[in-house]
Formats: C-alpha cells, structure tokens, sequence
C-alpha cells in the first residue's frame, strides 16, 4: 500500500460581487444605508431579497394604511419606498465575499455619499441597518445629516425580536416625519 502526501486544497477565492444602484429620489427624506447585499437579494436584484429579512415586514407594519406591493413587484415596492421619503442604498459598492455574512467581506470599495447628497436635496437623515453598514457613519455624518444605528433587519440577527425592531426603526421614522 503506497500514501501520497498532497497538499491540501487552497481555499477557492472569493468572487468580486457589485452591489446594487440606489433607490433613491429628489424626495428621499431619509437613507437606509445597508451594508452589502446579500446572496438572495444579489441573485434577484433586489434590495432585502431574502424571504426571512424583515426589512419589508417592518416597513408595511408601520405603513399599514398603505398596502405595500406583493414580493413579485419590486418595482412597485421600491416605489412605494420613494412615495414615503425613503431611500436605499449600501455602503459597499463592490466587495469580495464567500456567502451572505458581513463578517465575510472583504476588499471592499465604499459607496460615494457626497455625489448622492445632489440626488437627494431634501436628505435630513441616515439610517443605517446593523453594525457593518454603522462602521461608516463617520463617512456618512460628513453629510452633514443625523445618522442612526438601527439594529439589522437580517435574520442573522436573531437576539433582536420583530417587535423590538419595529419599534427601533419607528422611532427614527417618526422623528424624520415618515410616520
């Protein structure tokens, strides 16, 4: 019986993965400023993609008296974001990654805030969506804007509760008049 010694297999690199265009217009109030998106939403190209996320969840809980679109017409969705003064985006446009968490990336390139200030004159606050996208908020402060750290709407983040969420991403909404 003969062994032969191999090496073992170096890890396969990580994919260059480009995020997603804003959603965002002359009447955005306030910026939701995730992270980068993940492996569902990049495969559907929409922002908040995977099913479990609660990011739209929270939203049509507190805009129940307007019916949001269903999963199948983002368009619509993103509209209906737009209609009530809220915009997306991620800090990262560009990244490296293997999988769908933030601990995950790497060799990432930073959105450029100061060119969507001009698309957005009516911004009056930023909000940004767990504690990834949060490592950017000087970046984003130099807007000259408030700038919010709410707990991430990714179902990665199970020690938060859907309510205490909701209640979170309430509190900014309504001190920026969304609610």
């Amino acid at each position: 019986m003969t062994f032969s010694a191999s090496a073992p297999a170096a890890p396969a690199a990580a994919s260059r993965l480009v995020g997603l265009a804003p959603v965002v217009g002359a009447g955005t109030v306030l910026l939701v400023l995730g992270s980068f998106p993940g492996a569902a939403s990049l495969r559907a190209q929409q922002y908040y993609g995977h099913p479990q996320n609660h990011f739209w969840c929270i939203l049509q809980a507190l805009w129940p008296q307007h019916p949001m679109p269903g999963r199948a017409d983002y368009s619509g969705r993103c509209g209906w974001l737009l209609a009530r003064g809220l915009g997306l985006w991620d800090v990262y446009g560009a990244c490296e990654r293997e999988g769908s968490l933030d601990a995950q990336i790497r060799h990432a390139e930073v959105n450029d805030f100061a060119a969507l200030r001009v698309r957005c004159p009516r911004l009056a606050a930023i909000a940004h969506n767990g504690g990834e996208s949060f490592k950017h908020a000087r970046a984003t402060a130099a807007l000259g804007v408030p700038v919010y750290k709410l707990p991430s709407t990714s179902p990665a983040n199970a020690s938060w509760s859907f309510e205490r969420k909701r209640q979170a991403w309430a509190e900014v909404m309504a001190a920026h008049g969304l609610l």
